[in-house]
């Protein structure tokens, strides 16, 4: 078997960074979200929350047309 790699297909998706704790019903049963937390909902409406960190490393904004924007 050979190993390759993979990168993920560039896909815009809707996300939140909530205040208050919560429960977010994902497709794999409720998990917490603590505030700070980011909640996305993915391409198929599913939603689930995300560390700050991880969801830092892992996305940055869009503008409405999916364009990358600059944050300073």
């Amino acid at each position: 078997m050979i190993k390759r790699k993979f990168r993920k297909k560039p896909i815009v998706i809707e996300a939140y960074q909530t205040d208050k704790e919560l429960i977010v019903e994902t497709l794999e049963g409720p998990l917490q979200a603590s505030p700070g937390d980011w909640i996305i909902t993915g391409i198929r409406g599913e939603q689930y929350p995300c560390k700050p960190d991880v969801f830092e490393k892992t996305y940055e904004p869009v503008d409405d047309c999916g364009k990358s924007v600059l944050l300073r």
